[in-house]
């Protein structure tokens, strides 16, 4: 297995950059996931780094081989696609095989491959029926499968839970996750679900319009986030904003009625911020300063949807019980040590 390395990664269509000069460096055995909205340029990084789509300028590396000209066979890479691509003609076994014989390779070898990549994913009660015979799980494995037994150096994953039922996603999250702890490879893995992101990948990438926000770990990001986008990309619901102004070392919030301390070293007084809030940083408490709109009983958990006065949205998450109903007049508490305080013009964290 190999790391990957890209250096100034540039990429051009016409007169249009989508990819903006992108460093990135993804360690051997890494399990590493770019994540963004539609159209961050995630999946054409992704397919640059096969050899899909050509480097405008710039470098990528696998392991110690430059191969930013290199043809995608010879770049010792495998992908696994949204759609399953299988052939409809052919059984389990042979849709497996089918890359290995068509690069020669003795049918012995084939048949141990197979039979390797089949008892890690499972499909051994499989092996002789055809796709039509298998649910959506199943023959994403025979696409991961057909994968595995390429033996590359780097797996590439491409948005491949999204055609998926969310029960299945969740299942095939933890059989992808399973499956690379079981073999250690380096596996870089596209999709737009931040929940995806974080219950799987060792690092995360957040792409917007191009650019890298932020690398770092899953709880990393969620803790720490560099500016406004990734704190409300990462976190499921997403992080709570409201304007604010610095007045007299503090931040004033004329949604809330509150003026809060957070321990940042704020900007002078007059300046406009953004504040930032966790749903499950906040606690619903006496006041009537918000309405509530809606609340969703998940069981452990629910989720109240409340209005200020000033038309702003918040999320309050609420253990146990509901306490919380639809047209009630609540306020809510803070913990300063919670809050995240933004540039409002930036968007950087101030910290």
């Amino acid at each position: 297995m190999s790391g990957v390395t890209l250096r100034e990664v540039i990429k051009r269509y016409g007169e249009t950059q989508v990819i903006h000069r992108v460093d990135l460096d993804i360690s051997e055995g890494e399990f590493c996931v770019f994540v963004g909205p539609s159209g961050c340029g995630k999946s054409t990084l992704l397919r640059m780094i096969a050899g899909l789509e050509e480097t405008t300028e710039g470098a990528i590396r696998i392991g110690a081989r430059d191969v930013t000209r290199e043809d995608p066979a010879q770049r010792g890479v495998a992908m696994v696609f949204q759609t399953y691509a299988l052939y409809p003609h052919m059984t389990v076994e042979e849709n497996m095989g089918f890359g290995l014989k068509m690069t020669g390779h003795p049918k012995a070898r084939i048949r141990e491959k197979v039979a390797e990549a089949s008892r890690v994913l499972k499909l051994d009660d499989y092996l002789k029926r055809k796709p039509a015979a298998l649910s959506g799980g199943q023959r994403q494995r025979v696409a991961i499968g057909r994968a595995i037994v390429r033996g590359p150096e780097v797996f590439l994953f491409d948005e491949p839970l999204s055609n998926l039922d969310a029960e299945l996603r969740v299942e095939m999250r933890v059989e992808i996750a399973r499956l690379h702890k079981e073999i250690g490879a380096t596996m870089i893995y596209v999709t737009h679900d931040q929940v995806e992101a974080m219950t799987m990948a060792d690092k995360i990438v957040v792409l917007r319009s191009g650019r890298v926000e932020q690398v770092g770990a899953p709880l990393d990001l969620y803790r720490d986030p560099d500016n406004r986008f990734v704190a409300g990309f990462i976190g499921s619901p997403a992080m709570n904003f409201l304007p604010g102004r610095v007045a007299g070392g503090a931040v004033e919030l004329p949604a809330l009625g509150l003026t809060l301390a957070p321990p940042v070293t704020l900007p002078p007084d007059g300046t406009a911020v953004t504040v930032g809030l966790r749903p499950e940083h906040l606690q619903l408490g006496a006041g009537d300063a918000l309405e509530v709109d809606l609340t969703e009983a998940l069981g452990g958990v629910s989720y109240a949807y409340l209005t200020a006065g000033t038309g702003e949205k918040l999320i309050v998450e609420e253990r146990g019980d509901i306490r919380s109903t639809e047209g009630d007049r609540v306020g809510v508490t803070i913990d300063p040590v919670r809050v995240m305080v933004f540039d409002a013009e930036s968007e950087a964290r101030i910290r």
